[in-house]
């Protein structure tokens, strides 16, 4: 049931409480919120010499980074990167060690610095750099490769802002294909509660203790920002206009597979335009594109890939949506819910043993669709749909079964996530559980 006044379920409404408390609480004393990519952190620093954190502006990399760190240098900030501009070997030198050089790119030539000195002098925990872009990280005269490992952060997941960022994860849960795994709380979200949720998005200033409109206020700076200096600063001088549409073509267009024509002919700029705009946001890390997942035994499947902002408050800011304006939706509704979803999943793939790969499915004559397939070691998969229905029924399931009878026992387990109260089993192998289950 949920609260008339606020119009947010009971149980969003406390972990919203929650995690406002343990905000001021964490202020107060100075403690720390643990994060998910933390246990992966101190295993790899403790036998690597340099480390890359990456992900999107403003999602708490540096604060975590600090805390593995004897010396931190801020290279945006003027004072501080001067001497790394004029001579980045000595500057690094100079640094006592474990060092943190946050923001990177701000100071390029860092990197061949933090290559030399690896290549110079072994040792692990040697240095930790921090930063908001993907720009020229996967090419093969990249100065990192074989010397920088890099974690991927991304914006809190509601687990982390629950404090059980160290508690069982959701894909290995499901792999296990054990109902009893999964537990909804007492008095868990409704519909409206998922929607805000959402929409109060991972950032953690905005998340944690921004309300109303200082929370949109917020987001909307963080949008500006996004579409004027960090653009200009890693790709030159774009038109904040069509980048603004484009943004919002992409908004509209989340967790779907729309025809790149039919968002670049929205936003009203030609396609090599739209190709330079959506490799831009993706180097932000504000853009994912989740890969078509292909198969020998299956044939006719879609190959394009499905793209998702990486944090759906980004979709509200963008829209200038709230979840009255969700909710009389449908088609925006659905695709609100699966990008929540998908910002809960994702930071898992960085922590599972198992690494698993994120991919959505699609046949070519849409015969056949599922949201998210994480595909594990020896070709083993798990599938997930959301709903935005409290009570699916086994016609919801239709498409993880035929996806089950397709792979036999290459199929561990496949999900309905949906907006009801409590867990249940659908068919063999297929289990329909409350979105809340991706933390509980």
């Amino acid at each position: 049931m949920k609260d008339r006044k606020s119009g947010i379920g009971k149980h969003a409404k406390a972990v919203l409480k929650t995690t406002q408390k343990r905000y001021c609480m964490c202020v107060a004393s100075r403690d720390y919120v643990p994060r998910l990519a933390d246990a992966r952190l101190q295993d790899l620093i403790s036998e690597l010499p340099a480390l890359l954190i990456t992900g999107p502006r403003a999602t708490g990399k540096t604060t975590t980074a600090r805390r593995h760190a004897r010396t931190v240098v801020r290279l945006d900030v003027e004072a501080q990167a001067r001497a790394f501009q004029a001579d980045p070997d000595v500057a690094l030198r100079a640094l006592p060690t474990p060092a943190l050089l946050d923001e990177w790119q701000a100071v390029p030539g860092v990197l061949g610095a933090v290559k030399r000195a690896v290549d110079d002098e072994a040792g692990a925990g040697r240095f930790l750099l921090t930063g908001s872009v993907r720009a020229d990280l996967d090419a093969q005269t990249w100065p990192g490769t074989g010397r920088l490992v890099r974690v991927q952060m991304y914006g809190l997941a509601v687990r982390e802002m629950l404090g059980r960022a160290q508690e069982e994860l959701f894909l290995d849960r499901l792999a296990r294909a054990d109902i009893e795994a999964f537990q909804a709380p007492r008095d868990p979200p409704d519909l409206l509660g998922y929607v805000e949720l959402a929409l109060r998005g991972g950032y953690p200033d905005a998340a944690l203790h921004l309300t109303g409109a200082a929370r949109h206020a917020w987001l909307e700076g963080y949008l500006d920002q996004l579409l004027t200096r960090d653009v200009e600063q890693l790709d030159g001088a774009r038109d904040p206009l069509l980048l603004r549409r484009y943004f919002e073509a992409l908004a509209l267009n989340t967790a779907g597979v729309a025809h790149d024509k039919t968002i670049y002919d929205a936003a009203g700029i030609n396609r090599k335009t739209a190709v330079a705009y959506q490799r831009l946001f993706e180097n932000l890390f504000v853009l994912d594109t989740l890969p078509a997942w292909s198969n020998n035994r299956l044939s006719r499947l879609a190959r394009a890939g499905k793209r998702c902002i990486t944090d759906a408050s980004l979709v509200a800011a963008s829209l200038r949506l709230d979840e009255t304006a969700v909710l009389r939706d449908g088609d925006l509704l659905g695709r609100i819910l699966e990008t929540f979803v998908v910002s809960q999943i994702r930071p898992e793939v960085e922590l599972s043993l198992a690494r698993p790969r994120l991919y959505h499915l699609r046949a070519r004559d849409g015969a056949h669709e599922i949201d998210l397939i994480a595909e594990l070691p020896a070709g083993n998969v798990v599938a997930v749909e959301v709903k935005a229905d409290a009570a699916p029924r086994l016609a919801d399931a239709r498409h993880l079964e035929w996806l089950r009878e397709q792979l036999g026992d290459r199929f561990l387990a496949g999900a309905v996530l949906h907006t009801g109260p409590r867990p249940f089993r659908l068919a063999e192998r297929i289990f329909a559980l409350p979105i809340s289950t991706l933390w509980e």
